[in-house]
């Protein structure tokens, strides 16, 4: 096992003290090599430690200006900043030098989605849900953002989806609910809704869905 594999391996573990150590040897060794910063970078990222992350992501792009998880990670720091704009070119830069994986389509769906710019995220999540067909917070916030621009048969199969990956998904259940409402199906929404409660008891917004149909239904007696 090398150093990399044995420091991500306590990184797995939550040993972040041995990760760091091994890191820090491998930069040692090969001080040219911009795989050792990154994973260095992606342990104080964990660490929360986001200004050192910083500067280690940056020394692997100098090392290798085509060093796509050195950007993933840029855009991951920006991310939680909240600086969408930053992190969405850091997003873009990664995908565009070849990270062809679900992370950065999800993250840079999610930059559009945090700004509220629905209809810009939906080609980002549409690919990370066909890289990542089984994660469900990827199929969730795709859900979500089909719900938001409107396309709610699509979106009601894919918080479908959701449940088959994992049936005790309130969230799922409350907009599967919401879009019940909109068909005009009552019965199925109040289902929903009462499922959403069972499963998370303090689901305020599945709470009150299923108050507003009852109120309906008291009025209309």
């Amino acid at each position: 096992m090398t150093e990399i594999d044995q420091g991500i391996q306590y990184m797995k573990e939550g040993k972040l003290e041995e990760a760091a150590k091994y890191f820090t040897e491998a930069i040692e060794k090969h001080p040219q090599d911009p795989v050792h910063y990154i994973n260095f970078g992606n342990l104080l990222l964990h660490m929360k430690d986001d200004e050192r992350a910083e500067r280690f992501y940056q020394k692997a792009i100098e090392l290798d200006e085509k060093a796509a998880t050195a950007y993933y990670g840029l855009g991951n720091i920006h991310f939680e900043q909240e600086k969408f704009d930053t992190a969405r070119q850091h997003f873009q830069q990664a995908i565009n030098l070849g990270l062809e994986e679900a992370d950065p389509y999800f993250m840079l769906g999610m930059t559009f989605l945090y700004d509220e710019k629905f209809k810009l995220s939906l080609p980002y999540l549409q690919r990370a849900s066909e890289l990542s067909p089984d994660d469900v917070d990827v199929q969730f916030q795709y859900g979500l953002a089909l719900a938001q621009t409107e396309q709610l048969t699509t979106a009601k199969s894919i918080f479908e989806n959701v449940l088959e990956l994992d049936k005790e998904h309130s969230d799922a259940h409350y907009n599967l609910g919401v879009i019940a409402l909109f068909d005009e199906n009552i019965d199925l929404a109040l289902q929903h809704f009462d499922q959403a409660l069972q499963i998370q008891p303090d689901h305020l917004l599945a709470g009150n869905g299923k108050q507003q149909i009852e109120n309906m239904l008291e009025q209309n007696e």
